[in-house]
């Protein structure tokens, strides 16, 4: 492996047209890539394509890194080669919103909208539970569902051609952290409704075991295989 002087005088090299520097930091960063595009199997993608699209990100992060973002090269790579992928599965349609599910989140929008202005906060889980007689863990990847991952490269102001969302961020942001949350994220919306269900009930809205067991009408034991083999796939995922 490279170290972090040789790695920034490829990446140099590489933005200067040194084909040859581009592909010995392709072939060397490979078990990156491959482990980036391992969050991504079972899309309906042949994993050599997603691979070929992971590749594509990484050059990417080749051409627009730069050495007064301080961090590693490696860490820069990792959410621009995520990005590629995730923005070709979007828009080639092979994860798709379904067309309720989409007017489920824009009602759900309207509605927290004009429930901030009459009362001045937005409405509890709760009480969107009720209003759209949904469970509250579909309330909440309803209102998930429309949204798209940003590049940190993208324009921060239509003003200013140069100023990107990394500019922005404080100096204590850790794109490690923000890449974790976008695995973990991604990986909480891969499970079962029933799985959902408990994650959010447990974490999101703070009940116990044996509340949740009582409201599902399962047993305390359920609840907690559920929890705790959801907890050791995320962990796992997060790890990879």
């Amino acid at each position: 492996m490279l170290n972090n002087e040789q790695t920034a005088e490829l990446v140099e090299l590489a933005k200067k047209g040194d084909d040859l520097a581009k592909e010995k930091l392709i072939t060397i960063n490979s078990p990156l890539i491959k482990s980036v595009v391992k969050r991504y199997l079972n899309k309906g993608i042949e994993y050599d394509d997603l691979y070929q699209l992971g590749a594509l990100g990484f050059v990417k992060a080749i051409n627009n890194f730069d050495a007064s973002f301080n961090v590693k090269f490696t860490t820069y790579a990792v959410p621009m080669i995520a990005g590629e992928i995730k923005r070709f599965l979007r828009d080639d349609g092979s994860v798709k919103v379904s067309r309720s599910i989409k007017h489920r989140a824009i009602l759900i929008k309207n509605y927290i909208s004009e429930y901030n202005k009459k009362f001045g906060e937005n409405p509890s889980l709760d009480k969107l539970s009720k209003e759209f007689n949904m469970e509250i863990s579909d309330i909440v990847f309803a209102m998930e569902a429309n949204t798209s991952p940003l590049s940190l490269n993208e324009k921060y102001n239509e003003d200013d051609e140069t100023s990107t969302i990394l500019d922005k961020l404080p100096d204590n942001f850790s794109i490690d952290k923000y890449v974790d949350k976008l695995t973990l994220r991604e990986m909480i919306e891969n499970l079962t409704a029933r799985e959902k269900q408990v994650i959010i009930m447990r974490y999101y809205l703070d009940k116990t075991q044996s509340e949740i067991a009582k409201e599902l009408g399962v047993s305390q034991v359920q609840v907690s295989r559920i929890e705790n083999k959801v907890l050791n796939d995320l962990r796992e995922g997060i790890n990879l």
